[in-house]
């Protein structure tokens, strides 16, 4: 587990660290800087293990949909849990401003992450083609069902078990039956 809250501008340096190391095309500086100070749609998580900030993630809430604008964990710490507990603390910040879903994109190249998205209830709904400027490549559009939906909630639930349990994520057929028990539960006597 890691110690998640939010960044303020003094976390710049640490942040733009990370950036340079997770991204082929990172952010400016002043970028973030704007996303901290004048951005009054933009929320930022960091996480830190140790003291040291590992990685962080940001979300613009519009209304009533949170945007995912960036999750970077520094490449020493991948593979441990901390993109996860990121993803799991912007959805939660999501529903605490208000949003009924969230959104993303991510490249087509990003397997990985892509792989994650799905296992926390994102689904393909989109393509922005050449959406990336230092190569021309796509990016997927991926969007969660409802927030408040039972089988989104039983997929954030199953994560954040194993998380806490400092378990590897089990594949997607796991959060799938967890969605289904979850949805099945949820419908009321007689309907079914």
């Amino acid at each position: 587990m890691i110690e998640i809250a939010p960044l303020r501008v003094e976390h710049l340096a640490e942040m733009q660290e990370i950036e340079n190391a997770s991204f082929d095309a990172p952010w400016p500086g002043g970028a973030y800087r704007s996303e901290l100070t004048t951005n009054r749609l933009a929320r930022y998580l960091g996480g830190r293990r140790d003291g040291a900030l590992i990685g962080f993630g940001g979300i613009w809430l519009m209304v009533d949909e949170a945007h995912i604008t960036t999750i970077a964990v520094r490449p020493s710490e991948r593979g441990r849990g901390a993109g996860t507990e990121l993803l799991l603390a912007l959805l939660v910040a999501a529903r605490a401003g208000g949003a009924a879903l969230a959104t993303l994109d991510v490249r087509v190249s990003n397997v990985g992450a892509q792989r994650l998205y799905e296992r926390l209830g994102f689904r393909h709904v989109g393509r922005r083609v050449r959406y990336y400027d230092d190569n021309g490549e796509d990016a997927l559009i991926m969007t969660t069902p409802p927030l408040n939906d039972a089988g989104q909630v039983a997929r954030e639930e199953l994560a954040a078990t194993m998380v806490r349990a400092g378990a590897p994520l089990p594949d997607a057929s796991a959060f799938d039956a967890a969605e289904r028990t979850a949805s099945a539960a949820s419908v009321p006597r007689g309907v079914q």
